[in-house]
């Protein structure tokens, strides 16, 4: 029997060693993949990717002066953040980007929150939710005024009444508003 426990204990830890490989490859459920871009000759091009170690680092800082933003932030585990300015040569590529992202979105179940289009500002809001507890992704796309496109994908476990106070920290709009209709 003793014999017969090693190698199954053995093989026990292996496949979970394994598994755990596999799991850790797989994107969390409120990841988007918007490709890469490339920035456009004299134009805008803010990238800004944040994982979850300096996310926690944030929290650590403002944890005394503001402990409700330091727990949000310890819910969020991505964030990245693409502006790119809009040129006669990127613009029918960053346009049919924008609606291939929210297609899929749309396919995969996202809800579409928010789609506002005004002259030439058309802005798009996703999100994927669990239950009624919390949301694990927000989307947002915007094509402002043909100057530029923008790509934001927050990922974590984001508190829904919680959704104004991230678009105020984060500087999204289409956040701040959203968050404030839920709370009515």
């Amino acid at each position: 029997m003793k014999n017969l426990f090693r190698p199954l204990f053995g093989a026990t830890l292996l496949s979970l060693s394994v598994g755990t490989g596999f799991a850790a490859d797989q994107p969390l459920p409120g990841y988007v993949d918007f490709g890469k871009f490339t920035p456009a000759a004299g134009g805008e091009f803010v990238e800004v990717n944040v994982n979850n170690n300096l996310i926690c680092m944030a929290a650590k800082f403002v944890e005394k002066q503001q402990p409700d933003v330091a727990k949000m932030l310890r819910g969020i585990q991505r964030v990245r953040v693409n502006v790119i300015g809009v040129n006669d040569q990127n613009r029918a590529d960053l346009e049919q980007r924008v609606k291939t992202i929210r297609e899929n979105l749309d396919q995969q179940g996202w809800q579409r929150v928010v789609t506002a289009v005004q002259a030439k500002e058309d802005v798009g809001v996703y999100l994927k939710t669990r239950g009624e507890e919390a949301v694990e992704g927000v989307v947002v796309t915007v094509i402002d005024g043909g100057q530029e496109a923008v790509f934001i994908n927050v990922v974590g476990d984001i508190r829904p009444d919680k959704l104004a106070e991230l678009g105020e920290k984060l500087n999204i709009e289409p956040l701040k508003k959203l968050g404030g209709e839920l709370k009515k």
